[in-house]
């Protein structure tokens, strides 16, 4: 992405967030504090910004917080960038209004960019056709099956000509310290971090961790790379006997590294990747189970619904129809415990 020096003359550099319902405030307040850190540092408004969405005078975040918004839709001035703030199933929060408002945003040459699952708006407004995209782990599942033309990666965050795009939590201040950097002296981009307590920029190519085995695995390689063979095969499962083979192990020797480090055997573990997945695509696609039965790799709709039924405690069709707007990443107590 490329971006002209801020000159003063011509006021400051205006950035507009969006608040979907049921943001994220972390995401929000973590792309929001350089800007304002940066204006104190140099001693000049160097950035304005302005809160969005698509009610008359608030919105609600995840946490039930109320947030006073500075404009509606139809009242937002002209901005040079606009981050969509995304949160909590964010598929059931889209408006056409808000999307309309997006496109005419793009069409203007705006800036566009996203934090957390805010990707997933800009997907559906057609802005991230043929782009390169980062949007947090729970969200790319759907991003990946709902918009094949959108270039779906791993990274922390992206910067793709006019677009920005990123996971979310804390890694929006690392993001917005990358734009700083591409437009003021380094000096100020350091100054900004010391403020925010930041030891390292991180970069964008880093990539974000599943929490599913994250550090646990960190100094075992031969499991992370087993891990990461489940991971990319969920579809068509590998035999554990060949998983084994790939990294010089014996069977017996990989279930041991299982059951020290995640307290599990290999089969139960890829079968709750499997699930995962299955229970984001029930809950998240218009896909039939038949479909999200040979996606995630089980051999008939009856073994996979009986699986399924074990391990969230209803059948996928129960589970789709009693899908709330709250929804909570699928199993993750099961795997923390």
């Amino acid at each position: 992405m490329t971006t002209k020096v801020t000159d003063d003359r011509q006021g400051p550099y205006r950035v507009g967030f969006l608040l979907v319902e049921n943001f994220t405030l972390i995401s929000l307040s973590s792309a929001l504090e350089p800007l304002r850190i940066a204006n104190l540092q140099s001693g000049r408004q160097l950035y304005s910004w302005g809160l969005i969405g698509s009610g008359p005078s608030h919105e609600t975040c995840s946490d039930g917080i109320a947030v006073s918004l500075d404009y509606s839709l139809d009242q937002a001035p002209a901005f040079d960038l606009v981050i969509v703030v995304g949160g909590v199933a964010i598929e059931q929060k889209l408006p056409r209004p808000l999307l309309a408002w997006l496109r005419k945003q793009a069409q203007r040459g705006t800036v566009m960019g996203s934090v957390c699952t805010g990707a997933y708006a800009l997907a559906s407004a057609g802005l991230l056709d043929g782009y390169q995209c980062s949007a947090h782990w729970d969200c790319l599942t759907i991003l990946t099956e709902r918009f094949p033309r959108v270039e779906c990666n791993n990274q922390l965050y992206t910067l793709d000509r006019d677009r920005m795009t990123c996971t979310g939590g804390t890694i929006p201040m690392h993001m917005m310290l990358a734009l700083l950097s591409s437009r003021h002296p380094q000096a100020l981009v350091d100054a900004v971090a010391d403020m925010l307590v930041c030891e390292r920029y991180r970069a964008d190519v880093e990539m974000q961790l599943v929490p599913m085995w994250s550090r646990k695995v960190e100094m075992q390689p031969k499991l992370k790379e087993v891990l990461q063979l489940m991971e990319a095969n969920l579809e068509e499962p590998i035999p554990l006997q060949e998983l084994a083979d790939f990294v010089a192990l014996s069977r017996r020797q990989l279930e041991r590294l299982f059951l020290k480090y995640l307290h599990c055997t290999p089969s139960r573990y890829y079968l709750k990747l499997r699930l995962d997945r299955a229970r984001r695509l029930v809950k998240q696609s218009s896909r039939s189970i038949v479909e999200i039965t040979s996606m995630c790799g089980f051999v008939s709709t009856t073994h996979f619904s009986r699986c399924y039924r074990k391990y969230i405690g209803v059948s996928p069709r129960t589970d789709r129809l009693n899908c709330q707007p709250e929804f909570q990443p699928a199993g993750q107590e099961q795997l923390r415990a």
